[in-house]
């Protein structure tokens, strides 16, 4: 890596830890719309028990996602874009 690299890294770094305590705003954000979760069981014909077992989470935690209350994150949320994408893979996976 030459020195203008890494004297860029460093300033990255130093802006980042700037961000984390709140003295320096981002230069961009991006923001994910969650997909719509009912919809999307609503075209399975499933019920929110059965859904939730399809993706392996809590139907308390299902009422939560529909409701608006909480968002999916992390693995919950990329199964739940790939189901968005093809809801019928996810059926013929989970339920076969």
């Amino acid at each position: 890596m030459n020195s203008e690299n890494f004297n860029n890294l460093v300033e990255s770094i130093k802006q980042a830890g700037e961000i984390k305590r709140g003295k320096l705003k981002p230069s961009r954000i991006f923001n994910f719309d969650p997909p719509d979760i009912k919809k999307m069981r609503e075209k399975l014909h499933k019920s929110q028990s059965e859904f939730a077992l399809m993706i392996g989470v809590s139907v308390s935690t299902l009422q939560n996602w529909e409701q608006g209350r909480r968002r999916p994150e992390g693995p919950a949320r990329a199964l739940l874009q790939l189901a968005l994408k093809n809801p019928e893979a996810l059926e013929k996976t989970f339920v076969g």
